[in-house]
Parts: structure tokens; C-alpha cells; sequence
């Protein structure tokens, strides 16, 4: 008697044979069979409590890994709350692979079950978007997804399945025959090197410069390039400067990280090494007043449309991160060239480094000092607390505005992908996907890492449902929410009592207020997690010690601030609108 399989079936294990070992999603009809036998299998599946925030797990797995992990989501609005993330992924270059149930075929017109036009919708966000012909097809289908999902610029890829597709029978023999010129897994994506002629100018212009930059990416990150990078930079004598996600490729305490001179650096830089970074609002787009205007770019990048992006590169060197640096590595070591660290231009970052840090030193100081006799703590106060305890090894994820943007600064990371926030797209509501996928591949790992997300009130609230999941699962997830009443910044209790007073809150309270002192710490109590509501320093650094310690269990701290506090002003602002 032949063999017979379902199309679920067939879908775990065309995925199992391209090497997807996670799956992220909301179940129901009509992919609850696909979940099922992807568990059987061994394929980790986590259920989510939103689709958005399951995308997001999936494409943070995808980072950290290289190797895509699945969204599988259920069709009509199911697929569309998925939209963000798979835009997202796009944004930041990460590979993921979404797998929506779709309408039944013979239903198609008819006003189905949910019905909408998934493929076309996902032709938007994604790099590849497909539905089986047959299920005979599905191995070809999804080995094609996942290869377009991590060759040349990562990003997401969608396959649709119907809904008479995943219950359907088929004999084995039939897709074995059908998948015989296929790739059983596709190849991990094909290293590309620069031009040699482009390498040796490269390395004629670097040679030649009075002010060289490095810029660290987020791209070096994903091509695990730590180790060439760190090579080069030592090597050579050079400043650097990581962009957020490209903070940990060298530790952020280097004595070559000028991020304390981030300003002096982008403006007085005449060559910029941009090694898997765009410049784009991240980087102010490379122009005036942020740069020199006769700044000399030599732009490393996997992605031809990239290049040339806004600024025009004196040397363009197309190919993988790790790789060209390895080139470049090898012309510097056969004829050694180093930046002296007393010249000039050295001299120039350190002293404003010493500055900055002078002023940081003596404003957390004075905070911290504050802090013992004046309540509610400032931003500041809380990072500086948090600063000192959490372990060097962390992983650390982090969205809000003044929340993020702060602790970019003083929240170190000296690991690399140990830092997943915002990222290019400036997606808020990232932070729980995101700390759930992180702690899951440390638990696959059997790694003693831990994931701390650190959030604003306002990020909190878009997938704040997550902290069931985190209890579900047993992962030890520690949250930190710094409240502040607010999106930017809100209103104290009695301020707020007295707007309720005045009337209809809907013509009254500022747009960007939240409830004050809500008590976030309870979302995570009812599900038997640890919470605390911290006050004060010596409650923060209580709870935050005994989160670290338990090993069991998710925690949240929600930490109390003042409603006014703000980050101290900025030469350059991160947002920057282009005048052009």
C-alpha cells in the first residue's frame, strides 16, 4: 500500500529539510494541523498572542541564527496583522519565512471564509510570495522561499497555502518524484568578494586620510564579521563607531569606540569606512551639517541598489561584510600601514570623549545623589542602577523613545546580536517578539544568557499580552518598563485628576498621555510571573537582583518616573530631515 501524507505533513517537512527549526504563529482554522506536525517532527513551535508579535519573533530568530524561522498565521486577518513584521524584516535585512492558510481553492470569488488576496498583498513586504501549485510542489515552493529569504539582501518571503491543501492526501512517491531536481536544503548563502582593484583603492584612500571613521553596522553583525572587524580596526589604529543594532561586533568599552564623540566623529570624518550600514535617517544620510561635506566613503555592502545611496562612495566594494574585510585585511597585513593614536585627529576625539564623559560623570552623579532624597527618579538614575547590574553577557532589547535612545548609551554591549531594538524601520512594539525569540534560542542552546528588555510605558502597551506567553513557555524574559506616564512624556496623578475634573478627557488630556502610575506589573502577576513596582533606587536594584537570580521564571519591573524627565540635549538629534 503506497505511503500517503497530508499537505501539513508535507509542509513540516519541507520545512525540516531546509533546516527551519522554529515556528512562531496564531493557530486556528486553517494551519492547526500545520503546527501539529511541524511539533511532531521536532520544529519548536511557539504560539503568540498576536500575529505582529509572532512575525517579529520569527524575524529575530532569522538575525540571530542566519537561518529563517516560520510565521504561521491564519488567512485574512490573520496574514495581515503579520504585515508589520514582514515590513520590518524587509527594513532591517532579516530572513523570514511566513506561512499563511489561505480560502479553499474551490471557494476562490465566492465571498470565502476570510477571504482576501494574500499573495499580491504580500508582494509588498516580502521578496518572494508564492502559493503551491500542488502539493506535490510545496518542497520546490518553500526551498525556493527560504533560499530568497537569505541570498543577497535578506528579507521576508511568504508561501500560501489553502485551506483544502493542508487536510489534502498525497502519495509520498509523488512529491519525491516531483522534488527530484530540487535542492534537498538549500546552501547557506554564496560568500562574494570585492573587485581587487576596488580593495587596493580602498586601501590607497584610507592610507591617504588626515581623519578615518570606521562605521559599524548592523550588517557586519549579520555576516559575523567580529572577529575581521576587530582585526582591522586594531590592526590599522582606527576610531570607530557602531550604529545601534552594530553595537557589540567590538565591545562598546574599546578604546577605539568613539560613540562619545559621535558628533565630532560624522562631522570632521574626511574617510568613512562603512562596513554594512546605510546611510540613511539612521546616519543622517551622510550629508551636511552631520558630515563633511568632501567626506570620502568607501561603502562595503552585500546589495548593489545600495551603493552610491544618498552619497556617492569614493570606492564602492560590493560583497559579504566578513569577506571584504578579510581582503582588506590581507593588503594591510602584506604592506602594514597603522593610524598613529597621537596625531592629531586622535587627540581631537579623545578630548571630546573626556569631556562628554566628564559631564555624564557628574550629571549621573548629582542624579544618582538626587535620587536618595527626591522621588520619582529621572531616566538617568534608573539606567545608571541598571547599568551595574546587569551582566555583561546579556542580551538586551529595547524600544520607547527617551527609553531606547538613552539606554543606547549607557546600556554597554560587548557581544555581538546581543542588542535587537527599533532598527530602521523605527518600529515600536518589537521588544516582547523579540525577547521571546531571544530567550527561546537561548534555552535551545542551553545557554546561561540573559535576555532583559528594557521598555517605555507606550512601546509596552503594543504587545504587552506577550508576557503570558513568556509565562507559558517558562522563559526568563526580565522586562523592565520605564513609566513615564506617557508617549515622550505624560502628566502626574494629580494633574490628571484635575483634567478629569475639567471634563471630557477626549477634547482635554495632551495626546501623549497615558494612564499615570498604571501598574503594568499586575499584566504579569496574573500570570504568575514576578513583578514589581519600583519607586526608588534602592527598590530597583532589590528587584532587579532577585530577577537576575531566578532562573524559572519571566519578571517585570515596572519602574516609576518623573512624568517630566527627558534626555539631555543633543548636538544632533537622531531624526534629521532632509532639506534636499
Amino acid at each position: 500500500m503506497a505511503a500517503v501524507a497530508t499537505g501539513a505533513q508535507i509542509i513540516a517537512e519541507a520545512l525540516q529539510a531546509q533546516n527551519v527549526g522554529f515556528m512562531f504563529g496564531v493557530v486556528g482554522v486553517p494551519v492547526i494541523e500545520v503546527a501539529m506536525a511541524a511539533q511532531a517532527i521536532g520544529i519548536k513551535y511557539v504560539g503568540m498572542r498576536n500575529e505582529q508579535a509572532a512575525c517579529y519573533a520569527a524575524s529575530a530568530i532569522g538575525y540571530l541564527t542566519g537561518r529563517p524561522a516560520v510565521c504561521l498565521v491564519v488567512s485574512g486577518p490573520g496574514l495581515i496583522h503579520a504585515l508589520g513584521g514582514m515590513a520590518n524584516a524587509n527594513m532591517n535585512c532579516w530572513p523570514v519565512l511566513v506561512v499563511g492558510g489561505s480560502s479553499d481553492r474551490n471557494q476562490e470569488t465566492m465571498g470565502a471564509f476570510q477571504e482576501f488576496p494574500q499573495v499580491e498583498a504580500c508582494r509588498l513586504y516580502s521578496k518572494f510570495s508564492a502559493r503551491p501549485s500542488s502539493l506535490e510542489a510545496i518542497p520546490s515552493v518553500i526551498e525556493r522561499a527560504v533560499r530568497c529569504s537569505t541570498y543577497g539582501r535578506p528579507g521576508a518571503c511568504y508561501v500560501d497555502i489553502p485551506g483544502d491543501m493542508v487536510t489534502a492526501t498525497v502519495d509520498r512517491a509523488s512529491v519525491r518524484s516531483a522534488s527530484e531536481l530540487v535542492v534537498p536544503c538549500c546552501p547557506t548563502p554564496p560568500v562574494t568578494l570585492a573587485d581587487p582593484k576596488a580593495v587596493a583603492e580602498a586601501v590607497a584612500v584610507l592610507k591617504a586620510s588626515g581623519q578615518p571613521l570606521v562605521i559599524v553596522g548592523k550588517g557586519a553583525a549579520y555576516s559575523r564579521a567580529e572577529e575581521e572587524v576587530r582585526d582591522l580596526v586594531e590592526l590599522c589604529g582606527l576610531p570607530f563607531l557602531p550604529t545601534p543594532m552594530g553595537k557589540g561586533v567590538l565591545p562598546d568599552d574599546h578604546p577605539q569606540c568613539v560613540a562619545a564623540a559621535r558628533s565630532r566623529a560624522l562631522l570632521q570624518a574626511d574617510v568613512v569606512v562603512l562596513l554594512g550600514a546605510r546611510l540613511n535617517w539612521m546616519l543622517h544620510f551622510g550629508l551636511p551639517p552631520r558630515f563633511n561635506p568632501r567626506v570620502k566613503v568607501i561603502q562595503v555592502d552585500l546589495c548593489p541598489e545600495e551603493l552610491g545611496n544618498n552619497v556617492k562612495p569614493a570606492v564602492a566594494l560590493l560583497g559579504d561584510i566578513r569577506s571584504v574585510v578579510c581582503q582588506l585585511l590581507g593588503c594591510f597585513r602584506e604592506d602594514t600601514w597603522r593610524f598613529q593614536s597621537d596625531n592629531e585627529w586622535w587627540k581631537s576625539l579623545k578630548e571630546k570623549m573626556n569631556a562628554n564623559e566628564r559631564v555624564c560623570q557628574r550629571l549621573s552623579a548629582c542624579q544618582a545623589l538626587a535620587a536618595r532624597s527626591s522621588l520619582p527618579m529621572n531616566y538617568y538614575t534608573v539606567f545608571h542602577h541598571i547599568s551595574e547590574l546587569l551582566p555583561h553577557d546579556c542580551i538586551i532589547v529595547s524600544e520607547g523613545a527617551n527609553t531606547m535612545d538613552i539606554g543606547r548609551t549607557m546600556l554597554l554591549n560587548r557581544l555581538p546580536r546581543h542588542r535587537l531594538d527599533a532598527g530602521t524601520f523605527g518600529t515600536m512594539g518589537v521588544g516582547l517578539g523579540f525577547a521571546i525569540a531571544a530567550a527561546v534560542l537561548q534555552i535551545g542552546q542551553k545557554s546561561r544568557q540573559r535576555v532583559v528588555c528594557v521598555e517605555g510605558d507606550s512601546a509596552f502597551g503594543f504587545s504587552g499580552m506577550e508576557v503570558e506567553t513568556m509565562c507559558r513557555y517558562k522563559l526568563p524574559v526580565i522586562i523592565i518598563v520605564v513609566n513615564n506616564n506617557g508617549i515622550y512624556g505624560g502628566v502626574d496623578s494629580q494633574t490628571w485628576s484635575e483634567l478629569d475634573s475639567m471634563g471630557d478627557l477626549t477634547t482635554i488630556a495632551p495626546p501623549v498621555t497615558l494612564l499615570p502610575d498604571a501598574h503594568y506589573d499586575q499584566v504579569m502577576a496574573a500570570f504568575g510571573g514576578q513583578s514589581f513596582l519600583v519607586r526608588t533606587p534602592q527598590e530597583l536594584r532589590k528587584a532587579l537582583q532577585s530577577s537576575l537570580d531566578d532562573w524559572e521564571r519571566p519578571s517585570l519591573l515596572n519602574v516609576l518616573i518623573d512624568p517630566t524627565s527627558d534626555r539631555k540635549q543633543q548636538e544632533f538629534p537622531w531624526l534629521t530631515r532632509s532639506n534636499l
